[in-house]
């Protein structure tokens, strides 16, 4: 490391990414360039560029991206149409925007000639390893710095004081110990620690920011409709909206009816469990409505072999594998069955809850002269059932015979 001269930082701007900015280059002597991405986090940035340039940053190494339509249409979106939760419920808003975060930093690197990049995971969670495995698929020469592995403040205390010593202002609020700490971004927010970390304590009502009380939500249910084309949506209530335009105002109905929020004990990839409560206002919706309209589209074998691949999916998403073979060669299958998924759906939403209550569509394999308790007109011969069932017992019956 030391031949480094020039660092690309994730810059959030706050007091830890602050301090790991003023300690490479004391630590490095180097250059830093810092990199601020606009996912959707609900944060006014223009703050990060100030702070950087106090600390005495370049203004034209100073990268601030709004990076929410990439976000949503090729990360988002791709990984909504596998259906996609880690363990049964976690919707991966955390995970799947490390990959984004790396593939900018790598592209900065290249364009500023920078010889290595730096985050500010620590050496507990996952995403030190999402961050570096993506940067090191991107471009395997890339040198990553991790200062949470490397310095050492190892309190929240001795942070203050580094901080200080360094003349790095810290906020009033960041002078206490935080209650949880969170991220955010357009599709979610997470948080996690202190007041959060003993699984039995319910999670308090001040930790929730993305949603109302699904208790104090409108005691009147709400009807949408999102239209699909190739298994993205495309409108809400008729109006044609981009991906990240979409995920925005099916945000604020989640959040107005209190639709999203997740109390979650997890498995961390580097092998401890971790409790979290996640707030995916707009995404649950939207993963609701992506379900139905696949519930008339997809062909059963097509469907239960996508809920087959969907864990080995999540979990490579999870653990930091986006940019892999296996995530991409599970994509083209994943893409491939949405080639139909066209139609609307309209969904009820109602104190937390996202229901589908119509699915419409031109491709629709639903067959109601099939299905009808009525006179189907011959479209089914209810015989063909008897030899149907026979074949399919006659392993059972060889066995109970063997067996008895």
């Amino acid at each position: 490391m030391s031949d480094i001269k020039r660092v690309v930082l994730a810059y959030s701007g706050g007091l830890d990414t602050s301090v790991i900015l003023k300690w490479l280059q004391v630590t490095y002597n180097c250059e830093v360039v810092t990199f601020t991405a606009d996912l959707g986090q609900g944060e006014e940035l223009g703050p990060a560029r100030a702070k950087a340039e106090l600390m005495g940053v370049k203004a034209e190494h100073i990268y601030i991206d709004d990076l929410r339509e990439e976000f949503v249409r090729d990360f988002v979106f791709p990984m909504m149409r596998a259906n996609a939760r880690y363990e049964g419920d976690y919707l991966l808003g955390t995970s799947i925007a490390r990959p984004l975060i790396s593939k900018r930093l790598i592209e900065i690197a290249k364009e500023t000639g920078a010889d290595a990049v730096a985050h500010g995971a620590t050496g507990k969670g996952n995403d030190q390893v999402r961050f570096e495995l993506s940067a090191y698929a991107l471009d395997p020469s890339i040198k990553v710095i991790a200062p949470w592995r490397e310095w050492d403040l190892t309190s929240r205390t001795a942070l203050i004081a580094w901080a200080e010593k360094h003349q790095i202002p810290v906020p009033k609020d960041k002078r206490g110990e935080s209650p949880f700490s969170t991220d955010a971004n357009l599709l979610h927010t997470s948080s996690e620690g202190k007041v959060l970390e003993n699984p039995w304590d319910e999670t308090p009502d001040y930790v929730y920011s993305r949603t109302v009380n699904p208790e104090d939500a409108p005691d009147q249910p709400e009807y949408i409709t999102i239209d699909f084309e190739k298994g993205d949506g495309v409108a809400l209530n008729g109006e044609a909206m981009s991906p990240a335009t979409l995920l925005t105002a099916l945000n604020e109905l989640g959040r107005k009816h209190g639709i999203g929020r997740l109390d979650l004990v997890e498995n961390r990839f580097v092998g401890m469990k971790s409790r979290g409560m996640y707030e995916t206002p707009g995404g649950t919706i939207y993963a609701v409505a992506h379900r139905g309209i696949e519930s008339i589209t997809l062909d059963r074998g097509a469907a239960h072999l996508k809920d087959e691949l969907m864990p080995k999916y999540a979990e490579l998403i999870y653990n930091g594998f986006w940019f892999a073979p296996e995530r991409e060669m599970l994509q083209a299958a994943i893409d491939h069955s949405q080639a139909r998924v066209n139609g609307t759906v309209r969904l009820k939403l109602y104190k937390g809850l996202a229901s589908v209550v119509g699915r419409k569509s031109p491709d629709s394999l639903y067959s109601e002269r099939h299905v009808t308790f009525e006179d189907d007109a011959g479209a089914y011969d209810q015989k063909d059932a008897a030899g149907f069932i026979k074949l399919n017992a006659l392993r059972l019956r060889l066995l109970a015979q063997r067996d008895r």
